[in-house]
């Protein structure tokens, strides 16, 4: 949604979505908001509780069934198991997503991997469908002025679909954009504490075949899934970035994400965003 910076600042029920990788900040930036005007849409969360819900609680099953004492108490239903997913703790998303490697190290088959790959893209696409009607709802059921959508690190892989479209036409699209200190830092991060990832399909093979290749291995039952995780994580900022940065500026604005820590009130964030605006108008 394209605007003045007046235009802005004078929309009386705001709705905003913040793009960048994941660790970039957008929750961080969200919770500066004021959560009596600020209706805090997470796509993680939605994907967690809504979409992916079933699938999450049947992995934690799977594993709990192979424990003689759990298996008998679930076969008797004597136990439950429940997920306890919140904006601040996403990790049964992520533990869904797992890394693709030698299942004795803790990975996935490819087959299993590419599964719960499409699995998530499904989920993140709809995930964005329901923004729209969120906007809605937390506005006429809930009583929220604005509404600010935190969307996950792998959106920019949407940018020709549907959601994308929704997104630019009902919302502010506003691109938290790392300098090189800060992509090193995120892959520093990455590297010392690998995690699971979506990757797109058309990349998610082209780098498979590569890291196969540089490691002389036949099959992906041979990698350790925490080295491919480590290693692949610095060509996924690089595929990505210049999807995020096309995405801003055909439909939105980009801000500094340092800049994210000079923001104290929900005013120095609209003034931030307006002067975005502005720098690209």
């Amino acid at each position: 949604m394209e605007m003045t910076a007046d235009q802005f600042l004078c929309w009386p029920q705001r709705a905003v979505t913040l793009l960048g990788m994941s660790g970039v900040g957008k929750t961080h930036l969200a919770n500066r908001l004021p959560k009596t005007s600020w209706f805090h849409y997470s796509s993680d969360y939605r994907i967690g509780t809504k979409y992916l819900a079933e699938p999450i609680l049947d992995n934690v099953k799977r594993q709990a069934m192979q424990v003689d004492f759990l298996r008998d108490l679930l076969r008797s239903d004597s136990i439950y198991i429940a997920n306890n997913i919140t904006v601040h703790n996403l990790a049964p998303v992520s533990t869904f997503l797992g890394k693709l490697g030698n299942p004795a190290k803790g990975g996935l088959s490819l087959d299993e991997f590419k599964h719960r790959q499409k699995l998530h893209m499904h989920a993140e696409s709809q995930a964005m469908l329901d923004v729209v009607g969120f906007i809605r709802k937390s506005r006429e059921i809930y009583g929220y002025d604005h509404f600010i959508n935190d969307a996950g690190g792998s959106i920019c892989e949407l940018s020709s679909s549907e959601p994308m479209k929704d997104l630019v036409d009902h919302t502010v699209i506003v691109y938290l954009r790392t300098d090189h200190d800060m992509e090193q830092d995120l892959i520093r991060r990455a590297i010392t504490d690998p995690k699971p990832l979506y990757y797109g399909v058309e990349f998610f093979e082209r780098r498979l075949s590569e890291y196969l290749h540089i490691e002389k291995l036949q099959d992906p039952n041979e990698i350790d899934p925490d080295e491919f995780a480590r290693w692949i994580f610095p060509e996924l900022f690089t595929h990505r970035k210049p999807l995020y940065e096309s995405i801003a500026d055909r439909y939105g604005y980009t801000i500094d994400a340092r800049a994210i820590n000079s923001i104290k009130s929900e005013t120095d964030f609209l003034r931030l965003v307006a002067a975005a605006i502005d720098t690209k108008g």
